[in-house]
């Protein structure tokens, strides 16, 4: 396998990771799984309801500064980063 493909492959796979993660959240415990979390309290609100109204929101923005970190280190492993300005 070539440097382009194994880059690639290495993105796609950070890539699933984070949608994983984010469709977990937003989706399985802000829609399918809010009645079963509702028995659970956080900050004085219901488990469920938090996670479908702050918590997908707060796991998008650590996904993207995470995404931006492992991209940033991804890059750097194959020599494809960008020049830093001086």
């Amino acid at each position: 396998m070539d440097k382009h493909q194994s880059y690639w492959k290495a993105n796609l796979r950070l890539m699933a990771l984070c949608l994983s993660i984010w469709f977990v959240v937003s989706f399985l415990f802000g829609i399918i799984l809010v009645e079963p979390l509702n028995n659970f309290h956080l900050g004085g609100y219901k488990l469920g309801f938090w996670f479908a109204q702050q918590g997908s929101i707060y796991t998008f923005v650590v996904l993207v500064f995470f995404y931006s970190y492992r991209m940033n280190k991804l890059d750097k492993e194959h020599g494809v980063q960008e020049d830093e300005e001086k």
